[in-house]
Formats: structure tokens, C-alpha cells, sequence
């Protein structure tokens, strides 16, 4: 019997949620991943009888929830703001867009957000962190060790209270260790731990896709911080192995761009080897779902999210409980 296998509406909020519910029914899931916009989990609402109406809606079509993630507002908690966010914010955090303010709401919100959780019966949260270094990531002019430093100790000032609040509460936070966040790859994964002086309430919500085309080890983060994977994202990449017009960076260009270097995939379609991850989770006793994080510029979702269903059934499978050579002893 193999993990349950979720979809997150994230890429899906454009649709009421019960329309999300059918079709995800239909495509063969197991249940969602709840994105906290679009109408399908909305923490200003989220007192007891919501949160005890969406799991009757979605019991109605036989689908359980083992997450709800908030990535949006999580981005604003440690970033330099700027307009962009206005447009990926709830009006009651953005208010005025003063920088300091946006901040000092987003972390409300986070912290509203996990007690949403608790009602609602989950114990993760996942989501973005921001960065205030992001910035820096490429170093020149040069950085200085102090500065790279601050912002460590800047996410972890304004994190920790967050944190405190979810462990109180007995939920996790996983970040989706992502281009633009606090930890992006293995080695600044390390330093936001300690950073944070290893909070019990702080982990990964794990995805590959974001690691291959950057030249990271993505099956070592799995055994690296096996005992902070809360949740699994399965999301593919493709990346080119010549040259390209658009590299790593992406040139300025949209997703799906002919020409990039890399690009999101359907499961299955890129370059991502789930084998190893799927025998790496078997390894760490990850017993979680794994929840497909559709993104494929080049290809209808339903489609898409209905071939991913059957794709991750077919890739996933449970650990041996015996050795296989015990027979030879009889």
C-alpha cells in the first residue's frame, strides 16, 4: 500500500474549491493540499464551523487533507517588500504597503494560520519564509560575511515567534526550500536550522523540482534532514544538458519560454529521478502523502494532474519489511 497521493490547489484557485473536489475525485486523488487563496481555505473565515464545513465538503467526495499551506503570505514575513507583493497578498495584510507594517501582518497571519490548522485538524503548514538576503545571493558587488549573516539573524527574529506559537499548538511549519527564501539549497538549508537553533517546529516541505536545475543534490536533502521532511511536494523538472539561451536564471523570461535552460514539468516528464527519492523517503520512514504541485506551461493541467495521479501511484511503493535473501536460510 503506498502513500496517499494529494493534489494542491494552488495552481487550481481560479476554481471554487468544490469543483476543485470533483475533479480532483475524478483524476483518481486520495485528497487535497489546501492553498490558503482563492476560496479554498481562507484563515479570516476559518473559525470552527468553517473549518468543520470543508471537511464535510470534502468528505463528501472522499477526500482527506493532511496539509494546508500558505505560501503568500509566509513570503512576506522576512522580505523586502515591494509592489509585487500587493498583488499576492490579502488586502488586510498589504493595508497601506508600508514595508514594516506588511511584515508585522504577515507574521499575525501566519501565526492565525496555524491555529486554522489546529481547528481544521492538521498538524503542517507549509509554505514560504521570504528572504531578506535574496538579494545577495550572487555576490557582487561582494558581500561581506556580516551582512549575509544579519539577514540570518533578521529571519530568525522575525520566525521564532511564529514558531513558538506552532509549537504550542503542536503544529509544523515546512518551508518549501525555493529560490528567493530564506534556504534554497542545501547549504543555506543548514544555516536557517541554525539559525533558529534547530526549533522543533521548523522543517521542509520537500520538492525536488526546485533543486535539480540548480545542480543540488536532491535526493542527499532527503537523508540530510530526514528528520525534518513534514511533507513531499512530487513537482518535475526539465533542464537542458547543453547550453541555453536562458540559464539558470531565466533571462527575464516567462515560464514555458522556448530557449530557457530549465522549466517546471508534469511528473514523469523531466529530469527528476523519483525512483531514488521514492527509495530515499522509503529509507527515512517518511510516511506522509505525497502531494502533486502540478506546474507544466506546456500542457493542458487536467490532463496533466490526471496522468500525475497515475504517475505517482505507479513510481511510489512500500519499504520491504523483510530481507529478500531471509528465504535462502529455510
Amino acid at each position: 500500500m503506498g502513500r496517499p497521493v494529494t493534489l494542491f490547489t494552488g495552481q487550481w484557485a481560479d476554481l471554487p474549491l468544490e469543483k476543485v473536489c470533483k475533479k480532483a475525485k475524478s483524476f483518481g486523488y486520495d485528497g487535497l493540499e489546501l492553498a490558503c487563496w482563492g476560496d479554498h481555505f481562507e484563515v479570516s473565515k476559518a473559525n470552527s464551523a468553517y473549518c468543520s464545513a470543508r471537511r464535510k465538503l470534502l468528505d463528501k467526495y472522499g477526500l482527506k487533507v493532511f496539509a494546508i499551506s500558505n505560501h503568500l503570505v509566509g513570503q512576506a514575513v522576512a522580505d523586502r517588500i515591494d509592489e509585487r507583493h500587493k498583488s499576492i497578498l490579502p488586502a488586510h495584510v498589504w493595508g497601506d504597503g508600508d514595508p514594516e507594517g506588511v511584515r508585522k501582518r504577515a507574521a499575525e497571519e501566519m501565526i492565525r494560520t496555524g491555529e486554522a490548522a489546529k481547528r481544521l485538524g492538521v498538524s503542517v503548514v507549509n509554505g514560504f519564509t521570504g528572504s531578506p538576503i535574496w538579494h545577495l545571493a550572487y555576490s557582487f558587488p561582494p558581500n561581506t560575511p556580516k551582512m549575509i549573516e544579519d539577514g540570518f539573524k533578521e529571519f530568525a527574529k522575525r520566525w521564532k515567534p511564529i514558531l513558538d506559537a506552532y509549537k504550542k499548538l503542536g503544529i509544523r511549519f515546512g518551508l518549501e526550500v525555493h529560490p528567493t527564501e530564506i534556504a534554497f539549497d542545501i547549504a543555506s538549508a543548514k544555516r536557517a536550522l541554525k539559525a533558529i537553533g534547530n526549533h522543533p517546529a521548523f522543517g521542509f516541505n520537500y520538492d525536488p523540482s526546485h533543486f535539480g536545475y540548480q545542480g543540488v543534490d536532491y535526493v542527499k536533502f532527503i537523508y540530510t534532514f530526514s528528520d525534518r521532511i513534514f511533507h513531499v511536494h512530487i513537482k518535475d523538472a526539465g533542464w537542458s544538458d547543453i547550453p541555453a539561451e536562458a540559464g539558470v536564471f531565466g533571462g527575464h523570461t516567462d515560464f514555458g519560454t522556448q530557449g530557457r535552460f530549465w522549466d517546471f514539468r508534469s511528473p514523469g516528464r523531466g529530469n527528476v529521478n523519483f525512483e531514488e527519492i521514492i527509495r530515499a523517503l522509503n529509507r527515512i520512514g517518511y510516511k506522509g502523502p505525497l502531494s502533486v504541485e502540478w506546474e507544466d506551461s506546456g500542457m493542458d493541467r487536467e490532463h496533466g494532474a490526471s496522468e500525475a495521479c497515475a504517475y505517482v501511484r505507479s513510481v511510489d511503493f512500500s519499504p520491504s519489511d523483510i530481507a529478500f535473501d531471509a528465504a535462502f536460510e529455510k
